[in-house]
């Protein structure tokens, strides 16, 4: 799209490693950088860098491609502790300043307290009179409020201390931004009300080309309908309590004593994978579930993606999960718990089904019956694929590029 000669400015919460001097970034954040640059004619992007130990994710810079000529990477320290912030704010705020002084159009991302620099660079914006927009993907104030009794002590505290002036500070940006983009169903109906001009927007990493193909489809569909064979069921994401990993684990021991033939599969990593496993030693899951841990490989994840006859899901918090969307696209029905961006997601078409949160006997009851009804399943396949058919990564970022270059008046 290119062409008007514009300069955005974004934040990026994403974190940029450093080794030997040369930065690495994860490979969905670099395709992010490569589609925001074909959609304006410059980027600068602030992101937080670490030193830490790289995931074997992340790979260089360079592999941005060509586009990576007309983008600029400004790293910012990673100050998530107060006193780390607070040391490097004064820097990083006339940092900043420059920056925005600089481009035409400037977006941030937001979700923290400390070391959110999205959130200071929205006040620096206001501070200049320059609009600006925030852009979040989840509601962080509680998703951290529901830390509370989580997990390590200290976690809880913290959650205790910070959640309420995260969601003052949330609310407070939104309500000076001039646009607000907010990620799925569940982020815009938490943040519409304080926004004077809000949309909903997605933010995946899918081709065109990693939607499943009418043939494999229609394979798809015919297996669905014989019905033969286990149940074949995934998730993909964290182990982490907001996931509900262990609803999911107690979930399929409902599904097993109803005399269902399952194999379930968890690929994810995150700090309650063992405690997961565990709980699947003690109800006699390990022949069901496996549980292999965080797959680097994009063909693997979207193998397993097409090969699930149903993805369950446990999502206890206010987000918007792009593996909702993969799954869709991937003709996989989604079978969880109820919330807006689920909700929206299968509106259409009604590509999966979804029950009262936390309702870990429903969800059990919706499988049940799908492992019975081979039909019905075969439906919400052709369904899902229906659903998922919208999204896809061009079209998303071209989507938010448009929104601002209409609703975010350029530097004059």
């Amino acid at each position: 799209m290119r062409g008007d000669g514009k300069r955005l400015l974004i934040y990026a919460p994403v974190p940029l490693h450093r080794k030997d001097g040369k930065l690495y970034l994860e490979d969905q954040a670099r395709n992010g950088l490569r589609l925001w640059a074909e959609n304006f004619d410059l980027l600068t992007v602030m992101m937080p860098v670490t030193d830490a130990p790289m995931p074997k994710s992340w790979g260089p810079l360079e592999l941005v491609g060509p586009a990576l000529e007309r983008i600029k990477v400004v790293p910012l320290p990673m100050a998530y502790r107060p006193d780390r912030f607070l040391r490097h704010l004064p820097a990083v705020r006339r940092q900043i300043r420059d920056l925005i002084t600089q481009a035409d159009y400037v977006s941030f991302a937001i979700g923290g307290l400390f070391g959110d620099w999205g959130s200071v660079g929205c006040h620096e914006a206001w501070k200049m009179g320059r609009p600006y927009g925030v852009w979040t993907d989840r509601v962080e104030s509680e998703v951290t409020r529901r830390m509370i009794g989580q997990g390590h002590w200290r976690s809880s505290v913290r959650a205790r201390i910070f959640h309420r002036p995260m969601a003052w500070l949330e609310r407070r940006l939104i309500r000076r931004a001039h646009v607000g983009f907010f990620h799925g169903g569940e982020t815009f109906d938490a943040y519409s009300p304080f926004c004077r001009n809000p949309h909903l927007v997605h933010d995946i990493h899918l081709s065109k080309s990693d939607h499943i193909d009418p043939a494999m489809l229609e394979a798809k569909v015919q297996a669905a309908s014989t019905g033969s064979g286990p149940l074949k069921i995934l998730y993909l994401g964290r182990a982490e309590p907001m996931k509900g990993p262990l609803d999911w684990v107690d979930v399929l021991e409902a599904v097993q004593r109803a005399g269902v033939d399952f194999k379930a599969q968890w690929l994810g990593d995150g700090s309650e994978l063992a405690t997961m496993r565990a709980r699947i030693a003690e109800k006699g899951l390990e022949n069901r579930i496996a549980t292999p841990g965080f797959a680097t490989d994009r063909a693997t994840v979207l193998a397993a993606l097409r090969s699930a006859d149903l993805f369950l899901f446990c999502h206890k918090t206010l987000e918007s999960p792009r593996c909702l969307i993969e799954a869709l696209a991937s003709g996989t029905p989604i079978i969880g718990y109820d919330g807006a961006f689920a909700r929206d997601l299968i509106k259409d078409n009604g590509g999966g089904a979804l029950v009262p949160p936390n309702d870990i006997a429903g969800l059990a009851t919706q499988l049940i019956e799908l492992a019975r009804a081979p039909g019905r399943r075969a439906e919400l396949v052709r369904n899902a694929a229906a659903d998922g058919m919208p999204f896809d990564d061009v079209s998303v970022f071209r989507h938010r590029s448009e929104l601002i270059r209409a609703h975010l008046p350029p530097r004059q």
